[in-house]
């Protein structure tokens, strides 16, 4: 560890003006490429404040795949500590280092008390609905990603119409019918079919047939 450097700081979180008192008892932490800062259920060790380098974070299943859920960057937010710290619940993934990276810590106390503060909480909410867009973005693409593809093919081989309701095509995919009728609905907007009650008429086959060859083998 060695000394932060507060003038880098302030112009990367300037919202930590409010906080000066604190700067000198941070210490900046100094990472090589690979260290694992936290990791999924770990109790939360404060705010994150990136100077230098890049933090991957992401989450795991059980079978071992990881899904990277965004990268904090020099004046970016972690989403999930920060999520962390506000609920004072452990963390949901895990957080790697993609290069040699130096960041300071806010402890969980310092904080709340930059939380008191009209400055700094504007700041750290701003950046927290930034991070909430890009997951969000995030999460309708895994969401969509091939469902799109296994819609189509479950709307194939009926003949012209298949009479079904969105819930029970979710059902019969393993969704929601919420996505379904989205989907649904951009198909209807692109020319695939046409809507109508418990009821779905193919009007391009062949462009259908295209979507569903897209399902992962």
């Amino acid at each position: 560890m060695s000394a932060l450097p507060a003038a880098q700081l302030l112009s990367l979180y300037p919202a930590m003006g409010a906080l000066t008192g604190l700067l000198p008892t941070l210490p900046l932490m100094r990472c090589p490429a690979g260290a694992v800062l936290f990791r999924e259920n770990d109790a939360c060790q404060g705010f994150p404040l990136v100077i230098e380098g890049e933090v991957r974070v992401s989450r795991s299943a059980a079978n071992g795949r990881e899904l990277e859920l965004y990268r904090v960057q020099p004046g970016e937010m972690c989403l999930v500590s920060s999520a962390g710290l506000f609920a004072g619940q452990p963390l949901s993934a895990r957080g790697v280092t993609t290069m040699e990276t130096a960041l300071a810590l806010l402890p969980p106390d310092d904080f709340q008390t930059g939380m008191a503060h009209p400055e700094f909480r504007r700041y750290v909410l701003g950046l927290f609905a930034q991070r909430m867009t890009d997951l969000t973005a995030l999460i309708e693409a895994v969401a969509f990603q091939r469902l799109d593809s296994r819609l189509a093919a479950a709307l194939l081989g009926h003949g012209p119409q298949r009479h079904i309701t969105h819930q029970a095509l979710a059902d019969e995919l393993g969704t929601v019918r919420e996505i379904v009728t989205r989907l649904l609905h951009r198909f209807e907007r692109e020319g695939l079919v046409e809507l109508s009650r418990e009821c779905i008429t193919v009007r391009d086959s062949a462009a259908l047939r295209e979507l569903a060859a897209l399902q992962p083998r």
